[in-house]
């Protein structure tokens, strides 16, 4: 391709018909950040619905806060080794 064919528009493509440029425009958005994962292609093989991720990692969830006991403070003084 020669460069000036590079720098032009398509015939059927008019500048006014892509509307006013909004710079900025989705700013706000990208620094907020973006919850959106990649999964690997055999995780999505077994969850192909968002509603199936969830389901599950809402049950791991739930696994886990029930999995772990909170321990008890003995109630019995320690005693100090150097006295």
């Amino acid at each position: 391709m020669k460069k000036d064919e590079i720098d032009e528009l398509r015939p059927e493509y008019r500048r006014e018909d892509l509307g006013p440029g909004v710079r900025g425009k989705y700013l706000e958005a990208y620094r907020e950040g973006t919850n959106l994962v990649m999964l690997s292609p055999d995780v999505a093989k077994a969850f192909p619905t968002e509603e199936a991720v969830n389901k599950a990692l809402r049950s791991l969830i739930e696994i886990a806060q029930r999995s772990v006991v909170p321990t008890k403070r003995s109630s019995r003084q320690r005693k100090d080794p150097l006295s």
